[in-house]
């Protein structure tokens, strides 16, 4: 089954946008997994005024297939791309790096006290990760990122859960709306085509991670176009069931 026929089978009248959220937390495992799954969409809020944060839950030290590289180097590295990453995006929250091992994040209940106190302590309208529904997703820390995201966002709204950080001078929190990226059933769409260069430049600022998810971007201009092309694609084949040219799919939850 291709890209196109996967997300066309979730052929839904398209929603009505989102009105730009005044705040957005992304949730993502890695550096670089909001822009993969929402760097139009948060370059786009960020424009019209939106303060856009992440939370990066690991330090990324495994990500990379070069047999020679010093993890603890990496991780240094990764942090910096996250930072350039989340400039060109105009991410002018906070950046927030809780350094769990890269690969061994788990779903406890420690990772979940820690996404829903910065829900609290940030207050988004939005928040923003991983869709744990997602079948064979085939990456442990993302689907633990997403249970993180759903389950923090409950745990959040709720004021018996956590009462210690009640007690600290936090107060509850309910987001208006959850966006889950890289959805098993994509139910809502936004426009990618006005900042799909923003992402891509965005993600392009990950240069460790050229090799390896972007097949050598950074090697030369054949090679950056084949990168393009294939996010094009990707863009497409997410925006046709929404008669977008461009889109990032998301389902869409109201907690």
């Amino acid at each position: 089954m291709t890209q196109a026929n996967i997300f066309s089978e979730a052929r839904l009248e398209r929603p009505e946008p989102l009105e730009t959220p005044e705040r957005v937390l992304t949730i993502g495992a890695h550096p670089d997994d909001a822009e993969f799954g929402a760097g139009a969409t948060l370059a786009k809020w960020a424009a019209a005024g939106a303060e856009i944060s992440m939370l990066i839950l690991t330090d990324g030290s495994k990500g990379s297939w070069d047999p020679d590289i010093d993890p603890n180097v990496l991780a240094v590295q990764r942090r910096r791309e996250q930072e350039e990453a989340a400039a060109r995006l105009g991410a002018r929250g906070e950046l927030v790096f809780l350094d769990h091992v890269d690969g061994e994040l788990e779903h406890t209940m420690d990772l979940r006290a820690e996404t829903c106190l910065w829900i609290r302590r940030l207050r988004p309208t939005v928040v923003m990760g991983f869709d744990p529904w997602k079948n064979y997703m085939l990456h442990p820390d993302h689907r633990a990122a997403g249970w993180a995201v759903v389950d923090g966002v409950v745990a959040a709204r709720d004021h018996l859960f956590y009462p210690e950080q009640l007690s600290e001078g936090l107060a509850k929190h309910r987001p208006e709306a959850v966006l889950l990226w890289v959805p098993e059933a994509p139910d809502y769409w936004e426009d990618a085509s006005p900042t799909f260069e923003t992402k891509i430049d965005a993600l392009l600022c990950h240069s460790s991670q050229t090799q390896s998810t972007m097949k050598s971007a950074l090697s030369g201009e054949e090679q950056r176009a084949q990168f393009v092309e294939r996010m094009l694609s990707w863009g497409r084949a997410m925006g046709e069931p929404a008669g977008l040219e461009l889109a990032e799919a998301f389902k869409l939850i109201r907690p």
